[in-house]
Formats: structure tokens, sequence, C-alpha cells
């Protein structure tokens, strides 16, 4: 009798070891499980960038807002009856200087020094 539990037993544990260690084993389901949840925050972080890249397209292909921002921003372009004021970085000893685009610095407009 002893012999029959001794075997029953060895049978159960031979049964038990592809379910914990096999090729479809907890092991790998969880590992797999760590790969897909991974692979979902990538795929909602590219489906909004997504979203955003097709409201751009949209906007581009409908409006002429969305352009003129584009050429204000990336190629600092103005319009002929506009001033543009560009604030530059104080210098070291503590001014201002504000440079206005299309009008020549005071010194060459011939005021006084």
């Amino acid at each position: 009798m002893r012999w029959l539990t001794a075997l029953l037993i060895g049978l159960l544990l031979a049964l038990q070891y592809p379910l914990w260690w096999g090729r479809g084993g907890w092991e790998k389901v969880w590992a797999m499980n760590q790969q897909l949840a991974h692979q979902q925050s990538i795929n909602v972080e590219l489906t909004a960038r997504n979203a955003a890249l097709s409201a751009e397209v949209l906007d581009l292909k409908q409006g002429t807002g969305a352009i003129e921002e584009r050429a204000r921003m990336e190629l600092g372009m103005v319009r002929k009856d506009e001033l543009f004021f560009q604030i530059l970085d104080a210098p070291s000893d503590g001014s201002t200087t504000v440079q206005a685009a299309g009008i020549p610095p005071a010194s060459d407009r011939g005021a006084p020094k």
C-alpha cells in the first residue's frame, strides 16, 4: 500500500511539473502578462500622439490659422504692417535690450547721442 501511495504522489508531482515549470507554466504566463502591460502602455502613448498629429494635419488642411501660427513660431515670419519685438536676455550690467524688427537702432536713425 505504501508503494501505491508513493506512486500516486510521484504521478501527481509529474503532472504538476508542466503546470508550474513547463512551456506554458505560470512563470512564463506571468512574464508574458508583464510584457503585455508594458506594450499596452506604449500603445496608449502612441495612440495619443497619433491623435494629436491627426488633429494637426486636419487643422493644416482646413484652416490658415495653423499655417500662420506655425510660420510665426518656427520661421519667425511677421506681416508687412506689424512690428516684432524680441526681448533678449539681460546682459551682465542688468539692463534689458529690446529690438524691433524692421526698425534700425537709434544710433543708425540719426538720433542725438
